[in-house]
């Protein structure tokens, strides 16, 4: 893939938000903020067209929370066409996390985190899409 330079023209102040923009990204110039920025975009249209996407939820939960695991177990089942792999992590004596890595529908991968992520005792959850092509 060759790279191709073009000149961009924006007002001071979009131009402060974009260097802030890759400061807080730190990322190492605009050119990569505006990259970064494309990519964000084009993963955003596919997962609101439903197309094929990839990504990971993240779990974070008290593992002595009373069924929690079952219940995550359970949900988990129901779509283990989309689950490519799970990571445990034990954070502490009673704190867990666990991250996901699944592929598939948009639409059917955000269900899946909506659903564990509801589950009673989750302290923390999140769904990160990225594209799959």
């Amino acid at each position: 893939m060759s790279v191709i330079r073009f000149g961009v023209s924006l007002e001071q102040e979009m131009l402060d938000t974009l260097d802030e923009y890759s400061n807080d990204n730190q990322l190492a110039n605009r050119s990569q903020a505006i990259r970064h920025l494309i990519n964000n975009n084009l993963v955003e249209k596919k997962w609101q067209c439903n197309h094929i996407v990839a990504g990971s939820i993240t779990l974070v939960y008290d593992h002595h929370k009373h069924d929690m695991l079952n219940h995550l177990t359970q949900i988990q089942h129901k779509y283990f066409s989309v689950i490519l792999s799970s990571l445990h992590f034990h954070l502490n004596h009673d704190k867990c996390m666990e991250i996901i890595a699944i592929k598939g529908k948009a639409v059917l991968l955000t269900k899946l985190a909506d659903e564990l992520i509801a589950v009673k005792g989750i302290q923390h959850g999140k769904l990160t899409m990225s594209r799959a092509d």
